[in-house]
This record gives structure tokens, C-alpha cells and sequence, in this order.
């Protein structure tokens, strides 16, 4: 197992990592968090390199993904950078990449009843006003029981500073551009954190600065 305690504050730098190869030849990956090998809850960075394709395979509890260079295919279509998917439990498909690409892709970590399908290109939807001058996206919500999961994209100008807060349910960010900062640390774009239920931080951006991020999806131990 790779980083499976939730109730951890996970920080990782995906841009100093090494590339690992996958089962499929062509297909590298930075795996940051992982129950198994090759199945259970995974959260990792993976590239296709030009023409690269993966076998025909199945998400028992969905897959959820952010395109973040080139277009990224399957049989349902082609989403380029920017494009936000989620394929629901007990779907299937066989990706590849012509021009290559590289994807954060988290499986095995839906609801069961969170049957949803979502196909987003973020570079055309609307940017909706947040708390201050932030701007958020939202991309999916999702409600069962105690479980109150938020994902979207938010746009944090420069020299913005969010108010203190704490993180019913946890927190998930992926820093797509610019650098995300709090008064534990600096973010660069490409860091991927991931803060445990109750945890708490007050974070600000210097720059512009872009972040993927999903609240209430942790457990809430």
C-alpha cells in the first residue's frame, strides 16, 4: 500500500517524482497513492506517450479524471487538456492517446450509488464567482449519508488570501497552475495534497494560480 492512511496530510511534488512503467507498454505513471498493484483505490499521474493505448478494462467503483497536456481518447471520444471525466462504477472502457497526454486519474473511489457520468471541457465552461475573488468551476457534487463530496476547479488571483477553515470530510488538491501557498508551505503547480478530516489552513496565492479540489470525500474519522 501507497499512502492508505487517510487521516494523513499527504504533500507531494509529482514534478521531482520518476516516471514508473505500467502493464502496458507506453504507458508510464507517478503513483501517489495506491491500495494494490493493480486494483483497489489509486490516485496517480499517468502519461501516454504518442500512441500509446491501454487494454480494454473496468472501474468496479468508477474512475474519475483531469486532463492536464495533449488529448486524452477512448471509444467514447476525445477530450483534450482542460477536460474533466467521470466514468461511473461498473464501467468500462479501452483509452488511448495519438498525440500522447498526461492525466491525474483517481479509481475505485466512488459511492456505489454515485452513478453519474460527467464529460466537462473546462477550457469553455463557466467560471462562476466564489467567497473574495476567487472563481470556481464546479465539476461534480455528490450527497449519500454522512458523505458530501464537492470537486471542482478554482481560480485564485494574484495576492488573493482565503479565509482560515477547516475541512469537514477532507481535502484533495491537485495544483494545475501557478503556486498555492498556506502557512505550512509552498505549492507549485503540479503538487498534489491531500488533508485529513478536521484538518485546518488558511491558504493564499501570490500569482495566479489554478487548483483542481474535492472536499467531503475523506472519512470522517
Amino acid at each position: 500500500m501507497l499512502n492508505m492512511d487517510l487521516s494523513k496530510k499527504v504533500v507531494i511534488n509529482t514534478t521531482t517524482m520518476d516516471w514508473l512503467p505500467s502493464p502496458s507498454g507506453g504507458v508510464l505513471r507517478k503513483p501517489l497513492e495506491r491500495e494494490s498493484a493493480e486494483s483497489g483505490h489509486t490516485t496517480s499521474v499517468v502519461e501516454y506517450i504518442a500512441a500509446a493505448n491501454f487494454p480494454i478494462h473496468p472501474h468496479p467503483l468508477g474512475e474519475e479524471i483531469f486532463v492536464l497536456e495533449g488529448i486524452f481518447s477512448d471509444e467514447t471520444g476525445n477530450f483534450p487538456a482542460g477536460s474533466y471525466i467521470r466514468n461511473p462504477p461498473k464501467s468500462h472502457h479501452a483509452p488511448f492517446s495519438h498525440e500522447g497526454c498526461k492525466i491525474l486519474v483517481k479509481l475505485n473511489q466512488f459511492d456505489e450509488s454515485d452513478s453519474q457520468q460527467v464529460n466537462i471541457d473546462t477550457q469553455t465552461a463557466k467560471w462562476l464567482q466564489g467567497i473574495g475573488g476567487l472563481k470556481v468551476m464546479p465539476l461534480h457534487d455528490f450527497k449519500h449519508g454522512a458523505r458530501h463530496e464537492h470537486t471542482a476547479l478554482v481560480k485564485w488571483p494574484a495576492g488573493e488570501t482565503f479565509q482560515y477553515h477547516q475541512h469537514v470530510g477532507g481535502e484533495e488538491i491537485f495544483v494545475i497552475s501557478g503556486e498555492l501557498r498556506d502557512e505550512y508551505g509552498h505549492y507549485p503547480a503540479g503538487t498534489w495534497l491531500r488533508s485529513p478530516h478536521q484538518s485546518v489552513h488558511r491558504p493564499y496565492a501570490e500569482e495566479e494560480t489554478i487548483i483542481f479540489v474535492k472536499t467531503g470525500h475523506l472519512p470522517l474519522v
